[in-house]
């Protein structure tokens, strides 16, 4: 038998190729796991950011105009909170109707038979990366009701149990209140 250089170095070189495909799809395995929390992440950012500015909105549809102003005109629509129709300028609580980030759909609006639309949630059944709110801090006094409602996200397993809502002044966000939550139907909305 005779002994072939060029033949035990292709074998080597076969087997090289190999592990580093091996190597190489495992390289990529990591960084598509990484890429994928990556944008998991960016998109529960902008459900946070959209869901506390409609929140913000609906807090604001519901202050009262003036001291001696005690009933507030429920909230039907939240194409309301784009244009205010009990003003006659053109009064906006909200700049655009976002859409839900996680599912690019409509919120789930969630009503009180009493107030009209209190809040939304998303209807994604995934299960949220962040479980602790220590570091949202309010931007002001006024803002303890947000933090009060992050709170109230902490433990949660899906995003849809976050739900941003405002229940009124001095409610808790976490507070039990009859809601009846459907899911929103759009008519050709601006936005989007």
């Amino acid at each position: 038998m005779v002994f072939n250089p060029l033949r035990s170095a292709a074998g080597f070189t076969y087997i090289a190729a190999l592990v580093l495909v091996i190597v190489m799809g495992i390289m990529l395995g990591v960084v598509g796991q990484t890429w994928t929390q990556i944008m998991k992440r960016e998109r529960e950012q902008e459900l946070i950011f959209r869901g506390t500015q409609i929140v913000q909105a609906i807090r604001r549809w519901n202050k009262p105009k003036t001291p001696q102003q005690q009933a507030v005109m429920p909230l039907f629509e939240l194409e309301h909170l784009l244009k205010d129709p009990r003003s006659f300028a053109n009064l906006r609580h909200l700049r655009r109707l976002y859409k839900d980030p996680l599912t690019d759909k409509d919120w789930r609006v969630i009503k009180d038979p009493h107030r009209g639309i209190i809040g939304v949630a998303s209807s994604s059944e995934e299960e949220p990366l962040r479980q602790s709110f220590q570091t949202m801090t309010p931007l002001s006094a006024s803002d303890k009701y947000l933090e009060q409602m992050f709170k109230s996200f902490e433990g949660k397993k899906k995003y849809s149990e976050w739900e941003f809502v405002y229940r009124g002044e001095g409610v808790a966000p976490g507070t039990t209140t009859t809601t009846v939550t459907t899911p929103r139907t759009t008519t050709g909305t601006p936005g989007g």
